[in-house]
């Protein structure tokens, strides 16, 4: 069990925002550590057309269990460092969801 460094989990005005930093053509979809105050998730899609970030969501909301609509990457569409927008999900629920699968 491992609890995020400040700033990584945020609340939002309908939910809560997550600091990633994505790793693409993984292995499989992976939470694997706490760095740099974001949550490293490692994808098995390429970071072409989307595909990552179409994937980012998918794999957040199963993470979270929550649907795929509550999910969005508000910012970082291009890049590794991603911001990722959870609605109806409040941030000290998602900080115990992830610190019980994160294990750094």
């Amino acid at each position: 069990m491992s609890t995020p460094p400040d700033g990584a989990v945020t609340a939002s005005g309908s939910g809560c925002v997550i600091n990633c930093l994505a790793t693409p053509r993984a292995s499989r979809n992976a939470l694997t550590a706490w760095h740099d105050n974001r949550l490293k998730v490692a994808l098995a899609a390429p970071p072409v057309d989307g595909e990552a970030n179409k994937t980012l969501v998918k794999f957040m909301a199963e993470v979270l269990q929550v649907p795929k609509s509550s999910v969005s990457v508000a910012s970082g569409l291009t890049g590794r460092r991603k911001s990722v927008a959870i609605s109806n999900l409040s941030a000290e629920a998602a900080i115990k969801i992830l610190s019980d699968l994160v294990k750094d």
